[in-house]
């Protein structure tokens, strides 16, 4: 039922539709950029749902507030304490390892603010747990989600990262000027 309602709101209301070419695997990360809006949030929200599966994802502790709190937590929101040292990729990477499915979506600007300088800890999950990156992009000028790319970390993040961020290039979010690769 859920599944339905969000397949006629993503796909039928908003307008939008689905160029994906690769595999849902057991366990992912899920790389998802242009991160402009926070309707980037709801649409990741929206698709996951439409498309038959649960997805956790990251972000800032300061949403954590009473009531939403709630609400992101039972959705499998994991908050980020950005000021301070956590270890949260050596946390989150051994739960991957440990778990039979793992699903985490991640929007590595890590602000809706145009920054190239893109955070890293969805690559040392990934690379740490020994699971695969989905590469989502999320293009509001076509109305449309793409994912036509699996990548797999080496381990060199200088050669990987900038690979990663060329793909996103054409992509153009809610608010195109506020996103940047370089």
């Amino acid at each position: 039922m859920l599944q339905a309602i969000c397949k006629k709101i993503l796909y039928g209301w908003m307008g939008f539709r689905e160029d994906v070419t690769e595999d849902i695997p057991a366990k992912f990360i899920i790389c998802l950029a242009p991160h402009t809006s926070n309707w980037d949030f709801l649409m990741g929200q929206l698709y996951s749902q439409a498309a038959g599966f649960h997805c956790n994802f990251m972000m800032k502790k300061e949403w954590f507030f009473w009531p939403l709190g709630i609400l992101f937590r039972k959705m499998g929101g994991i908050p980020v304490y950005r000021n301070k040292k956590t270890h949260a990729t050596d946390s989150i990477a051994e739960q991957a390892k440990e778990m039979d499915e793992f699903h985490l979506c991640i929007t590595p600007e890590g602000t809706r603010s145009k920054n190239a300088e893109w955070k890293k800890g969805f690559y040392y999950i990934a690379l740490k747990a020994g699971i695969p990156i989905l590469l989502y992009g999320l293009d509001y000028e076509e109305k449309v989600i793409y994912c036509h790319r699996t990548f797999i970390p080496t381990g060199n993040i200088d050669k990987d990262l900038p690979e990663i961020k060329e793909y996103f290039r054409h992509f153009k979010g809610k608010h195109p000027e506020r996103f940047a690769i370089e």
